[in-house]
């Protein structure tokens, strides 16, 4: 090992990343805190973990692996024992032909090898990852199987408790590490599927389920208990639907947990939502609102009175787009109080109030106490009756900023639901300030990128013609986990109550003639920005396709057959 230091001094220093006083350094912190070389320079911020493992490679003349590009088989941590690969640093990846492939840190470690060799009764391929990255996998590997953990939990929860079973630190373990890796997949679901022989776990990321490696059927029990307890639920009780919340923090970012659980033939079937508390947003523009678009929206929730409307099915964004409009909006000179069905995010200056049904804490209910507690924005999460429509217009039209929701598929379908309430025109015109319908489309990978070629289909559903470039998608890489997208942007509808708008609904006008109104005074569907988004390459046509209604397109004429030309001249 002596030896390899020496190697590996050398060509730190030969690549430019090491100096002499660097690594006296290095050496006082590895003397002082008692580790090695290795753990002293990455502790001291002279190279990272990985700019070190590519170098051992090197010099070792051994493979080089991302364990972020591998789709991880936990069920392999019953070859090796937890306490051998954490002793080595090494961690079973795959087997092909009787050949295990193993991620080492120190791949020339021949008591290793030859250890695992022994263990598994197999040849053995050691290739060399970072460090940082063996020891992440193995606690989570480890923690999501059939051993028992060691160590620290990667995920630290402000209420804890013993759920009163034998294996609690095992299920701790597991739960912890779902909820960790959840967060650093950026997901917003976790599903928790139990099956007759499997346990199902999936995550879903920029909108989609994506399957991932679970704990095995034995630990589905302890996981929904240790989960109840989190959330003080009943634990006795399994043959009815709960819900409940907690909260958590990982890696200094604070995350507030929903919980649902419900009884099914396979046993409690749960979902737990993850919101990150501290998400905040500075502008609109973030959120992929169009310049022209976010000055307009921004202008509108800027008037002392009159309802603003976001629209679009559950998961569109409704709920963060009125969110960031309340922290534009968000400052003490303000009374501000919300209405929401849950609370998900929390702000400062900011009264919120939680529904609840069984003590008739209504959005009608609470939206009337509360107008008389002087607000000057009141943000109701959403509108879904005549009592709760009436009063909401009511206040938008004695003085106060309304903003809500509706379950609509576009902007000019909010002024036929609103009529469906029993709402008359003259209510509308003056209360109403404009109406903006939104989408989620997940965003093409950035490290991925590769030209797009379009199908038939598309060109002719998007009316391009044959030789349409500048499109582009996402080919799939370890970043984007092989999707080809990373992320997700919005597609945006935003009808203004102009003048013509008006009196066409004072007119009792159809929901065609509206909109044939509004796109003659500017209005620009949803599709259409899907398709800008898509030739500047934040997205593809057929995210496009999935969430927007792709109409009122004027096509082209198809050039007429040279044979029947002549005919016609003839």
């Amino acid at each position: 090992m002596a030896d390899q230091d020496v190697f590996l001094q050398r060509a730190l220093m030969q690549e430019g990343l090491l100096n002499a006083e660097q690594l006296d350094a290095a050496r006082r912190y590895s003397a002082e805190h008692g580790v090695d070389l290795v753990e002293g320079l990455v502790a001291t911020e002279v190279v990272t973990s990985r700019q070190i493992a590519l170098i051992k490679a090197d010099v070792c003349e051994v493979p080089y692996v991302e364990l972020g590009d591998y789709e991880t088989c936990y069920a392999n941590t019953a070859l090796i024992p937890r306490e051998i690969s954490e002793r080595y640093g090494a961690f079973p990846l795959f087997m092909i032909d009787g050949v295990l492939t193993v991620a080492m840190d120190d791949p020339l470690n021949l008591d290793a090898t030859d250890q695992i060799r022994r263990l598994t009764r197999c040849e053995v391929d050691a290739v060399l990852a970072p460090r940082e990255q063996i020891r992440s996998l193995i606690a989570k590997a480890y923690s999501l199987g059939h051993a028992r953990p060691s160590g620290t939990d990667a995920v630290a929860e402000v209420e804890t408790e013993d759920d009163g079973t034998e294996s609690s630190a095992p299920v701790v373990a597991a739960v912890n590490s779902m909820l960790a890796d959840a967060v650093q997949q950026r997901a917003s679901d976790i599903h928790i599927n139990p099956d007759e022989h499997e346990l199902h776990l999936r995550y879903r990321v920029d909108g989609v389920l994506q399957e991932k490696q679970g704990p095995p059927l034995s630990m589905h029990a302890g996981i929904v208990q240790r989960l109840k307890v989190m959330s003080h639920l009943d634990l006795t009780q399994t043959r009815r639907p709960q819900d409940g919340k907690f909260r958590f923090r990982h890696g200094g970012q604070t995350v507030d947990v929903r919980l649902s659980t419900i009884p099914t033939v396979s046993g409690e079937n749960v979902v737990l939502r993850l919101l990150a508390n501290a998400q905040t947003y500075q502008d609109f523009l973030e959120l992929g609102m169009p310049a022209p678009l976010a000055t307009q929206f921004e202008d509108l929730i800027k008037q002392p009175h009159g309802m603003v409307l976001v629209t679009g099915p559950t998961g569109s964004g409704k709920t963060t787009s009125l969110y960031t409009a309340i922290g534009r909006l968000n400052d003490p000179s303000r009374n501000i109080m919300t209405i929401e069905d849950p609370v998900e995010i929390r702000l400062p200056y900011v009264r919120q109030i939680q529904v609840n049904t069984e003590i008739n804490l209504t959005f009608a209910t609470a939206l009337r106490s509360i107008l008389r507690q002087d607000p000057d924005i009141v943000l109701v999460g959403e509108i879904r009756d005549n009592e709760t429509a009436t009063i909401a217009l009511q206040a938008a039209l004695t003085g106060h900023l309304v903003l809500s929701t509706l379950h609509t598929n576009d902007a000019v379908g909010a002024i036929s639901r609103l009529r469906d309430y029993g709402l008359p025109a003259f209510v509308i015109n003056s209360a109403v300030l404009g109406v903006m319908a939104q989408r989620l489309v997940r965003r093409v990978c950035q490290h991925c990128t590769t030209p797009d070629t379009l199908t038939d289909l598309v060109r002719h559903r998007f009316d391009l013609p044959a030789d349409s470039q500048g499109f582009v998608r996402g080919k799939g890489c370890g970043r984007c986990v092989q999707t080809g997208y990373r992320g997700r942007v919005g597609l945006y509808e935003f009808l203004k109550f102009s003048p013509e708008i008006k009196r066409v609904v004072e007119e009792g006008g159809s929901t065609e003639r509206i909109r044939t109104m509004a796109m003659e005074t500017g209005m620009r569907l949803m599709w259409q920005e899907g398709l800008e988004k898509a030739r500047l390459g934040q997205t593809t046509l057929e995210e496009v396709t999935k969430v927007a209604s792709v109409t009122n397109i004027i096509r082209r004429p198809a050039p007429a057959p040279v044979a029947n030309a002549e005919r016609m001249i003839a």
